[in-house]
């Protein structure tokens, strides 16, 4: 067992979903999920401007740092638009909801 060394499998994420971008299937699938990560990316984005831990906004809006954590990973439960607002307001923004309209394939 002394001799069992540890060795990384190279393997480079972008590349990969660069490849399987190729099948439609997951394409459609992978594009489905970019309204909950760009979710996520902004409620870490404001965390961070605000110089805020998870505890700290947790304290702020009567909750539980893993709460917080969940919320941020993008967990099944969606959250609902009371704790938004109130993640908003512990982080000083301002919660914009906004609909726009899909983009219209192009035609040649």
């Amino acid at each position: 067992m002394d001799d069992l060394k540890y060795q990384p499998v190279p393997y480079n994420v972008e590349e990969e979903i660069c490849k399987n971008l190729q099948d439609e299937n997951f394409r459609r699938e992978y594009e489905a999920l970019e309204p909950k990560y760009a979710l996520i990316r902004e409620l870490l984005s404001a965390r961070q401007l605000s110089g805020m831990t998870q505890e700290a906004v947790a304290l702020k809006i009567g909750t539980t740092k893993s709460a917080i954590s969940r919320l941020e990973s993008g967990s099944k439960h969606s959250p609902s638009l009371t704790t938004l607002r109130k993640y908003a307001e512990a982080v000083n923004c301002e919660l914009e909801i906004k609909l726009k309209p899909k983009q219209q394939p192009k035609t040649i």
